[in-house]
């Protein structure tokens, strides 16, 4: 079958050149269209009932990430000339397209009693048109005496000073958002320059857009890092410049249908999909050295090109044919799972690799076929007298130390369990940022100073109309959780309608700080116009908007907004816990009716879809192991070679778990990521190595030793250059600033590195034990 293929391919060579590059226009096109992905992506699935309680928070309540903070430390901060460039920096921001709103002290507000109307009268503590010192001064003074503001838009204690601007959430999810985040940051540091203060930049919308960026960065870097990495090593191998660039082609029709691929699928360019292209160079240029290296080892004994080239496609055809299906099953196991984003990624890289077979199978025989012959210098590798004294060694020790490969393997994996007992799992929401990025130290800036800025919110639904507001107990219920919550270490000060109605409280008892409490029940009816904020002028005063959102229109639902520490996902699921046992010991111990109680925001949605990818990810070792076995055991019709297969297969991946554990290398979706895909495209080197060990054992009587002696060097040289062009694809992703990323590259070259070392020695020791088993 196969050689009648290399015949007809041959034989329609010029048609099926035309209608591959023909393809390879159209997807290039397709690929220019392609975008970055400016939004949040779903880790989980959309009917999963925490994505849908956040869905329905969004759209009674708005958006819970799109504040992007800015801070600054100063003790000068209301010297008459910083206050000054203060205010000009919040005036320069409200310029900004899609600044919607700023909630900052030089427009912070008091409540005043008006005794004529008998009304609250929102007044400026600041005017930002005088800048005289004593004015300041005496503003400074009536804002120091509103508890409202402390540690939401300063630290008394560490002089630390938060200014938050709210982003149009339609702006959110499109490109513009770079263009506003950008504009937001180039406003702060001209005001750090001038000022000669440090400023500081986080908050959701910040720290998502300094991501997508990153990812176009790395794409581009990793892209012509794997191409120029892979040339040099090809040209250091084959010795032809012709062999290199005919490698470097087909990697490139496949880099071009990747991307082609995600614009044909309606999908964007994540942190994820990002990676797909460079992996379809790492994984693409083994299959040309498999194939050049059964063209020249044919050429060498034929002298006869055509024959060559027939005989390439024959030995090699299936060989590559199982090694993408294997590599191919890796990726595109993530598919089954019902995280979009490990959808798009598993379905993406799957449909690639395997295009990379076919783009292989009829480029390279083509293209071959119009070039001139191999010279002596590009066949000399495959008399390499140091690698054949390796491989000599490698014979030696499957031949006679059996003992000590297995004592040797079987004390490794003693010690990689124990290092997997020591596994944790634990991802943070920018955990995959490296400790110096500016995006991680401003993180901690407003951790160690306002407790930090993960949106955690709890909604809290009395099932009646007007039950928050008419119902005192309610309301003493949310204090009391809000007091609860401010205990909580890594949780700042929480925000809710309770909070509003202290700072109307303290406003009608003349503003004497000792009045800021929840009112009771002889206060509250004096205050009930408070609670119209929305339908008063106070409505465009950025406080009147804040404290008027922590209510429906029906004002059946309140909300509880709390910003806190990303302490991850190891501590996240204990805290959230205990806040909900809390809310229902306040609102429903003893109560007929239950008050609903829901725990939402980005933290709550960030960890059930860590927990998600987690879980999904270990499924997809489950489908990648079985599958591939599947695959095995077609290709052999033989348990005992299955099984023989499995293990120098399984045992890398052992081991690189127990080097997980002992270096302290937790379980989360960058680092599960590894093991699936390394078994995907570890499995190649023993299918390679066993394809040829089938082929060759009637060629010597089922001669089980003298067959294992002629695979190791018949396989031996080109397994070790793929394995090597494979590592160091994988240790160019080192040099990422994404802690996954680097993750996936140090772990998957170490697995690559032992499963080349296993399918060398382990694997013909195997194979001689079990044939000698069978002997007998």
């Amino acid at each position: 079958m196969w050689q009648r293929l290399g015949q007809l391919i041959l034989k329609y060579r010029l048609s099926l050149l035309i209608v591959l590059l023909a393809t390879t226009v159209g997807m290039g096109y397709l690929a220019s269209k392609v975008e970055l992905s400016y939004e949040f992506t779903r880790a989980i699935p959309l009917d999963n009932p925490k994505y849908k309680s956040y869905q329905a928070f969004r759209e009674k309540f708005g958006e819970d990430g799109n504040l992007l903070v800015i801070g600054v430390q100063t003790k000068e901060l209301f010297d008459s000339s910083t206050f000054q460039s203060y205010v000009q920096l919040q005036e320069d921001l409200k310029k900004v397209n899609g600044v919607e709103d700023i909630l900052a002290v030089p427009t912070a507000v008091e409540l005043i009693k008006d005794a004529s109307t008998e009304r609250l009268k929102v007044i400026p503590l600041f005017d930002t048109q005088n800048f005289a010192q004593d004015k300041i001064d005496s503003g400074l003074l009536r804002f120091r005496k509103l508890p409202f503001y402390q540690g939401l838009l300063y630290n008394a204690e560490t002089n630390a000073y938060l200014m938050g601007v709210r982003i149009n959430k339609d702006l959110m999810n499109s490109k513009k958002r770079e263009i506003v985040v950008n504009e937001v940051e180039s406003i702060a540091k001209d005001f750090e320059n001038k000022s000669g203060i440090a400023i500081h930049l986080s908050g959701l919308p910040y720290i998502r857009s300094k991501v997508a960026l990153m990812i176009q960065d790395e794409m581009e870097f990793f892209l012509i890092a794997s191409v120029v990495l892979s040339a040099l090593i090809l040209l250091l191998f084959f010795r032809s410049v012709s062999a290199m660039l005919l490698s470097i082609a087909v990697v490139g029709i496949g880099v071009i249908w990747s991307v082609g691929t995600l614009e044909l699928f309606g999908f964007k360019i994540s942190l994820l999909t990002a990676l797909i292209p460079p992996l379809v160079v790492v994984i693409g240029i083994p299959n040309c050295i498999y194939f050049l290296n059964k063209f020249h080892v044919a050429w060498n004994q034929t002298g006869d090109k055509k024959r060559a080239l027939v005989t390439m496609v024959d030995k090699m055809g299936v060989v590559t044919l199982f090694c993408n299906v294997s590599a191919a099953i890796g990726f595109a196991v993530f598919a089954l799972t019902s995280s979009q984003i490990l959808k798009e990624f598993g379905l993406v890289a799957g449909i690639n690799i395997m295009a990379l077979f076919f783009i292989s199978l009829l480029f390279i025989p083509t293209v071959l076929s119009y070039l001139p012959p191999p010279k002596t210098r590009h066949t000399r590798y495959l008399e390499n007298p140091r690698l054949n004294r390796w491989l000599t060694r490698m014979e030696k020790w499957s031949l006679n130390h059996r003992k000590i490969i297995y004592g040797t393997t079987t004390v490794c994996v003693m010690a990689a369990i124990v290092g997997i007992f020591k596994l944790k799992s634990e991802a943070f929401i920018v955990d995959d940022l490296p400790k110096s990025n500016t995006v991680y130290t401003d993180l901690k800036f407003f951790e160690a100073h306002f407790k930090g800025v993960m949106p955690l919110e709890i909604v809290i639904d009395t099932k009646k109309k007007q039950g928050v507001t008419r119902n005192l107990r309610n309301l003493e219920g949310i204090d009391s959780l809000s007091s609860y919550l401010a205990s909580v270490p890594g949780i700042a000060r929480p925000l809710s309608v309770a909070e509003g109605l202290k700072f109307a409280r303290q406003a009608f008892f003349d503003g004497d700080p000792a009045s800021y409490a929840l009112p009771n029940s002889y206060d509250l009816p004096a205050l009930a116009q408070y609670l119209s904020l929305k339908d008063s002028s106070a409505q465009k005063n950025s406080l009147g908007k804040l404290v008027g959102s922590f209510m429906d229109q029906n004002r059946q639902q309140a909300r509880i907004s709390v910003s806190m520490a990303d302490i991850g996902s190891y501590r996240l699921p204990g805290l959230l816990d205990s806040i909900q046992q809390q809310a229902d010991l306040i609102f429903n111990e003893g109560q007929e009716k239950k008050l609903g109680i829901e725990l939402t925001g980005t933290s709550v949605t960030f960890l059930e879809g860590s927990r998600f990818i987690i879980n999904g990810l270990k499924e997809s070792i489950f489908w990648a192991f079985l599958l591939i076995s599947l695959c095995m055991l077609y290709l052999f019709s033989s348990v005992r070679i299955l099984l023989c297969s499995l293990i120098p297969n399984i045992i890398p991946l052992v081991i690189t778990a127990g080097v997980m554990g002992w270096a302290g290398v937790p379980l989360k979706p960058s680092t599960v990521l590894v093991f699936s895909v390394a078994l995907g495209i570890a499995i190649d080197v023993t299918i390679r190595f066993l394809v040829n060990y089938k082929q060759e054992l009637p060629h010597f009587q089922q001669d089980v030793r003298r067959t294992v002696i002629q695979t190791i060097y018949s396989t031996g040289i080109s397994i070790i250059y793929t394995s090597l062009v494979l590592i160091a694809g994988f240790v160019i992703f080192c040099f990422s600033e994404f802690g996954g990323t680097m993750a996936l590259g140090w772990l998957t070259s170490l697995t690559l590195i032992t499963a080349t070392l296993t399918n060398l020695i382990l694997l013909p020791a195997l194979l001689l034990t079990s044939s000698t088993k069978k002997k007998s």
